[in-house]
């Protein structure tokens, strides 16, 4: 009998709930298995979805709004690991992104003062700000392609390619860190290309039609995230004044 749900059957694993059947106490050597089966198998969720968002994210996008959701990791889930990920990467070879744009703040003007009080509290939380770009990346999607999907299929497209986005900045740091900061600018390129490739890949035809409007969107989107986040630290900033 299966201990998650209470369903009788043979064999490994529940065919109601998918859970094994030899469970009992939690042991290391358990809690490292599952970790191993959910993160290298080839069949694992996060594998299949790293591989189907690089290799044919078309496919993966459309095969999860339209109900394989057990297939792939859940786009938020994706997101957020990402995050994780490139915060751990970040701490562990000390990289400082934005260590020599940072501007010292001056006694002055009280408004210039706060402006640069906020671009430097941007540049230091830029990836706690990301969260944004999502939701302006779906805004402007449902806008150009109000009749394809919905304002929330949108959304999790845009965590989707977030967390790719997100990918391509932790792999970018390298380069950064190791080779040029000229090749801070790489990544904002590498997923222009990338976003253009996805939306031609889900959405097929007309490609030109599709290819112009992602660019559009991509760029329109950026730049309301870069004024929106810049517009919260602000107001972060101001508060702290008060």
């Amino acid at each position: 009998m299966c201990r998650n749900c209470g369903e009788s059957s043979i064999g490994r694993y529940c065919p109601n709930c998918g859970q094994r059947k030899a469970i009992y106490k939690v042991t290391f050597r358990e809690t490292i298995q599952d970790f191993v089966d959910a993160v290298f198998t080839v069949n694992a969720p996060l594998f299949m979805t790293l591989k189907g968002l690089f290799v044919h994210p078309g496919k993966l996008l459309l095969e999860f709004l339209e109900g394989q959701r057990k297939k792939y990791y859940k786009p938020v889930a994706f997101f957020l690991l990402t995050t994780v990920v490139y915060l751990v990467i970040r701490s562990l070879i000390g990289f400082n992104p934005f260590g020599n744009t940072l501007i010292q703040v001056q006694d002055g003007a009280e408004t210039g003062r706060l402006l640069t009080e906020a671009r430097n509290y941007m540049l230091l939380n830029i990836n706690n700000l990301l969260f944004i770009f999502v939701f302006t990346l779906a805004l402007f999607s449902k806008l150009f392609f109000y009749k394809k999907q919905t304002l929330a299929e949108f959304l999790a497209i845009s965590f989707y390619m977030t967390g790719v986005y997100t990918l391509i900045v932790t792999l970018n740091m390298f380069l950064i860190q190791y080779v040029s900061l000229q090749l801070q600018p790489l990544a904002v390129v590498v997923m222009c290309v990338y976003y253009l490739y996805a939306m031609i890949s889900f959405f097929h035809k007309p490609k030109f039609i599709i290819l112009l409007k992602s660019i559009v969107l991509y760029f329109l989107a950026f730049i309301s995230y870069g004024l929106l986040g810049f517009g919260l630290s602000f107001l972060i900033v101001y508060s702290k004044q008060l």
